[in-house]
């Protein structure tokens, strides 16, 4: 495998490697990556690209992506071989004095630190931030309708996203007419023209339509609805006052490795093992965690399985929904996840005059986080946002 660091801008993880599968006229199944990296941000990720030269990479000519050959290795990139992210973020438009700009951040980073982290939330990109349905597609396809799936993700509108966009969803849900909508939408929504070629020809056939998009998109709307219901896990544990550092009788706990990444291996909590359990956390070797419903994962006991099992009959779902026997590549078999995100080497790097904004000032953050969680979390904590979109997440 070659390794090489890809750096784009301005592109969805999978359009990028499709397009670069495309350049190097090979399959997208030689090509792994471990992050969704955000569309609009400047990123750089590692990638493997299988039995290809670097004299081959180094001939691919694609506007905003760059590929950085880096070395050969036995063994592809996949998630547990990344240990976090870095993020370097500017936060414009600040219309405070520098002091207490200042302050304010310091408060926040002191409460971080207290706390141990943030709460490992999905951030709201998980779910779209201009239509944010994605959790609604999955929850359908665990409901085992695909075509009511197929008809949120192609024909719901959006106040929020292009105009031409949101015109031709609403057409499309008046008439139904998929060859028209294929004609009408435009280029721009690329995975909707994917399915509407397909449902063009074949109408009946939304599972299909839905095998026209990468294998990893159409597990990522049922673990949308995954993380959507783990949020609201989250939520009504904080909303009731209990702590995020501290197990509980019935909470699942996590295994840490040497860097304090979590691990595959985790227990719950018993009233035999408590102590023993609440001694490894507070020493670092365990964290409390959550469970990512699913076939394999059932809820938590205790107080938070109360919560949980509370949840999901409001939803009217359970573990098995998210085997998906009609599209068996997209079943989430579930997990447990930390509820309790940390923070590394969070810096506030600068404060200047915004050069964007006349008499307002600009921040630069600095900061790692692990694998799978989001800085726009972490965010929200300094921000803290009243329009998610006009604050772009």
């Amino acid at each position: 495998y070659l390794i090489c660091v890809l750096v784009k801008r301005r592109w969805d993880t999978f359009l990028a490697v499709r397009q670069v599968a495309q350049r190097l006229r090979i399959s997208q199944k030689r090509i792994r990556f471990a992050g969704i990296k955000d569309t609009k941000a400047l990123t750089a990720q590692h990638i493997s690209l299988q039995s290809v030269s670097p004299n081959r990479v180094s001939e691919v000519k694609i506007k905003d992506i760059t590929l950085y050959p880096q070395r050969f290795s036995k063994e592809r990139i996949y998630s547990q071989l990344i240990q976090g992210n870095r993020f370097h973020i500017t936060v414009r438009g600040l219309d405070h004095p520098v002091s207490v700009i200042e302050e304010r951040t310091k408060n926040v980073q002191d409460e971080i630190e207290s706390i141990g982290g943030v709460p490992n939330f999905f951030g709201h990109q998980r779910f779209g931030t201009i239509r944010p349905n994605t959790h609604q597609v999955g929850k359908h396809l665990t409901r085992g309708d695909a075509e009511k799936a197929a008809l949120v993700f192609l024909a719901e509108p959006s106040i929020h996203e292009h105009p031409e966009a949101r015109e031709a969803r609403q057409q499309l849900q008046d008439t139904l007419d998929f060859q028209e909508a294929f004609n009408s939408f435009p280029r721009f929504l690329r995975y909707e023209r994917f399915m509407l070629g397909h449902l063009a020809k074949y109408p009946r056939d939304f599972v299909g339509a839905f095998r026209e998009l990468p294998r990893r998109l159409r597990k990522l709307f049922v673990q949308a609805y995954q993380s959507y219901l783990f949020n609201r896990f989250l939520s009504e544990r904080i909303r009731r006052g209990i702590t995020l550092d501290e197990p509980q009788i019935g909470d699942y706990t996590i295994k840490l490795d040497e860097h304090g990444l979590p691990t595959e291996d985790y227990d719950q909590a018993t009233a035999t093992n408590l102590q023993t359990i609440e001694l490894a956390v507070k020493e670092g070797k365990m964290c409390v965690a959550a469970p990512l419903i699913g076939p394999d994962q059932p809820p938590s006991k205790g107080v938070q399985g109360e919560i949980e099992q509370e949840i999901l009959e409001a939803e009217d779902v359970a573990p098995e929904n998210f085997q998906l026997s009609f599209m068996p590549e997209a079943t989430a078999e579930g997990r447990v996840r930390a509820i309790l995100n940390p923070v590394r080497n969070l810096l506030q790097e600068e404060i200047a005059a915004d050069s964007e904004n006349p008499d307002r000032q600009m921040m630069k953050l600095g900061f790692t986080l692990h694998r799978g969680s989001y800085a726009t979390v972490l965010l929200r904590e300094f921000m803290k946002p009243q329009d998610l979109i006009n604050a772009g997440f």
